[in-house]
């Protein structure tokens, strides 16, 4: 049987559903901000790639955002303004189908942008960072300096963070509130020891790209660098912590663990990393002596037996040795590092221990107490300086 319809008419139909693609407007569904020390980062959630502009205006000063084909459904009321670089977000029409967003801000700052694509049920994103001027300069070393000679100092690393959940319990628990309240409780113990002070990479909620990470611990001359971390899998009965090092020429025998380092490693991509972000960091392990490479990894493995000794009173276990992964994060390999997954945020049980500041404090003082003991053992820490530790493995128990 013959169709009624001439190969024309498909032509034409073809013609009219491009055309009605190509008109169709983007559309902003959603809005968020992070609030950073060194930047307040903007982020627009849209249904499909945009085509934009950005540009600065002066007096007073300005960043406008030209959003061609695109209209605006969020809802800019429930940003939560003014902040610290934003006094406040408008947004117009110039003319027909571009929208217009003008971010009024309280100081010169220095725009960057650029889109994300679909990723782990993240939709197109336009990531907008408005930079400080005054804050990018390298941070000052004044924390590391004390009375006599200069403190330990302990990189504490909060895992995830703003557009970056991590992962999700069964209750709605993220990954990045229980990382950054445990750093916090750790940072605050660190720094109530004589000889030792703690600098954490993370000091809220926004994302911190794991190439700056890497930076910070060095650029602070961090003596250890802890990064605290809760996993999840499918299997919702799975539960215990496990401590991981960088292994050594990229060998990741374990499946799990190439696994666990492969998600982590693309947090970049959900969390909102830029191009030059990721590109690769100036002192690499191929750069190090084979003699230091082993001796670092050697001392990252002792603090990772230290760590799983005193984990192992406040809950379960899963590995009872540690892993050894490619991890970006722990990529400083002249500085003793080790990754911590506390537990397995997937298991219904676990997520509520790990949402208590109880569990939360003995985790933290587990990883105090592993560092005090990892610094006494290397002779870094005299023993008359460890009886805080003592009183607090005490109270822990």
């Amino acid at each position: 049987m013959r169709s009624r319809y001439s190969p024309l008419f498909f032509v034409l139909l073809l013609l009219s559903t491009v055309a009605t693609e190509a008109a169709a407007a983007t559309v902003v569904r959603d809005v968020r901000l992070w609030t950073a020390p060194d930047h307040t980062r903007l982020v627009f959630d849209l249904n499909r790639k945009i085509s934009y502009k950005l540009f600065r205006l002066h007096q007073p000063e300005r960043v406008v955002i030209d959003m061609q084909r695109t209209t605006l459904s969020a809802n800019l009321n429930k940003l939560k303004l003014p902040d610290p670089v934003i006094a406040k977000i408008r947004h117009g029409a110039p003319k027909a189908g571009v929208l217009r967003m003008v971010i009024d801000v309280r100081e010169a700052v220095q725009p960057r942008s650029f889109l994300l694509k679909p990723l782990k049920g993240k939709p197109y994103r336009l990531v907008v960072d408005l930079m400080r001027k005054e804050k990018v300069q390298k941070p000052t070393l004044s924390v590391s300096k004390r009375r006599h000679g200069h403190d330990l100092i302990v990189a504490v690393d909060a895992g995830h963070g703003g557009e970056d959940p991590g992962a999700t319990g069964p209750h709605r628990v993220h990954e990045k509130d229980i990382t950054l309240a445990v750093a916090k409780k750790l940072a605050h113990l660190i720094n109530k020891q004589p000889g030792m002070r703690a600098v954490l990479i993370r000091k809220g909620d926004y994302y911190v790209s794991l190439k700056k990470r890497v930076y910070l611990s060095r650029r602070y001359h961090a003596d250890m660098m802890i990064s605290i971390h809760a996993d999840a899998v499918r299997n919702r009965s799975v539960k215990g912590g496990s401590v991981y090092t960088l292994s050594e020429r990229g060998a990741t025998p374990s499946r799990a663990a190439r696994a666990l380092a492969a998600k982590e490693n693309a947090a970049d991509a959900i969390g909102g990393a830029d191009a030059g972000e990721l590109s690769s960091d100036p002192m690499v392990a191929n750069i190090l002596g084979d003699m230091f490479r082993r001796d670092s990894l050697n001392s990252s493995q002792m603090l990772a037996e230290e760590v799983l000794r005193r984990l192992k009173h406040v809950g379960p276990i899963k590995y009872r040795e540690p892993k050894h992964a490619r991890f970006y994060v722990l990529g400083a390999m002249e500085i003793p590092s080790v990754l911590v997954e506390m537990d397995y945020i997937s298991n219904p049980e676990r997520e509520r221990k790990l949402k208590s500041r109880k569990h939360q404090q003995q985790i933290a003082t587990a990883l105090f107490n592993a560092s005090v003991s990892f610094f006494r053992k290397m002779g870094r820490i005299r023993t008359a300086d460890t009886q805080a530790e003592r009183n607090l493995t005490r109270a822990s128990l």
